[in-house]
């Protein structure tokens, strides 16, 4: 009972979590076309070259290690989000975290990865080597540079949109389509890490080869885990219950069924 009563309150916070990520996304959007509107005007000037002095942006090095550095932590988080999500499905964590605070962090992890995407596909749109247009950017497969694996990281990241803004839909939606929609993660985890395996300029370090390896090896450990839980579940539910009938209890009203009539 102490369990159900903190799912209220569980709750609550989700929202009240909801609604600080929402206004802090009007802020930064705000802050971010104000600051475009000031490009526009005489100050437009001076505040570029103050810029291009502060973060060298005049090379056209920054803003590609921008993209990387954004797109590894991006696929870190996606990574983690995910782990984490199979962990909490397949109870892993009971023991040692209460379910209100796995949710909460499952959450907050996806919400991490969402804003290092999009940092990373932002940035190229500055980038002077290899300009994208905001098309290229939002429509899969159009990309100039390796379209395939690129569209795929596209249709990951808005996978994992839709699975985000679920989390605070389950109310309306039911459990049951939640957990529906929320099996796409694994989808969108896949067309990430190949977007980053194939697409990704560090793909042919050692390092990062070990990082994508070992990442989904555990990953893949994970879902073996959690299928073999949800076939236990599942066996454990369709095997019926053995009860053991005495001498006195038997009689031609049992027909001859062991439990037939024993609920009572």
């Amino acid at each position: 009972m102490a369990q159900d009563r903190a799912y209220p309150a569980s709750r609550g916070r989700s929202v009240l979590w909801a609604g600080l990520y929402i206004l802090t996304g009007v802020l930064l959007l705000g802050a971010a076309g104000t600051f475009i509107l000031l490009l526009q005007t005489p100050l437009g000037s001076p505040v570029t070259g103050f810029l291009g002095w502060l973060f060298s942006t005049q090379s056209t090095q920054t803003f590609w290690y921008i993209t990387r550095s954004a797109g590894l932590t991006a696929y870190l988080l996606f990574w983690l989000s995910t782990a984490w999500g199979l962990a909490v499905s397949s109870k892993i964590l009971d023991t040692i975290l209460h379910r209100s605070f796995t949710y909460d962090f499952h959450e907050f992890l996806s919400l991490l990865a969402i804003g290092f995407s999009l940092l990373h596909v932002a940035v190229l749109l500055f980038d002077r080597y290899l300009p994208y247009s905001l098309a290229q950017i939002l429509v899969p497969f159009l990309s100039p540079y390796r379209p395939v694996w690129v569209g795929l990281g596209v249709i990951g990241l808005y996978l994992t949109l839709l699975v985000t803004v679920t989390f605070y839909l389950r109310s309306r939606i039911g459990m049951k389509a939640f957990r529906g929609i929320h099996l796409l993660s694994l989808a969108a985890y896949v067309g990430v890490t190949l977007h980053a395996l194939f697409a990704g300029t560090d793909s042919s370090l050692v390092t990062v080869i070990g990082l994508y390896a070992s990442t989904f090896l555990a990953t893949v450990f994970l879902i073996a885990y959690w299928l073999f839980r949800r076939f236990q579940n599942n066996r454990r539910k369709s095997t019926p219950p053995r009860t053991s009938v005495g001498p006195a209890r038997r009689g031609r009203g049992s027909g001859g069924h062991g439990w037939a009539g024993m609920d009572g």
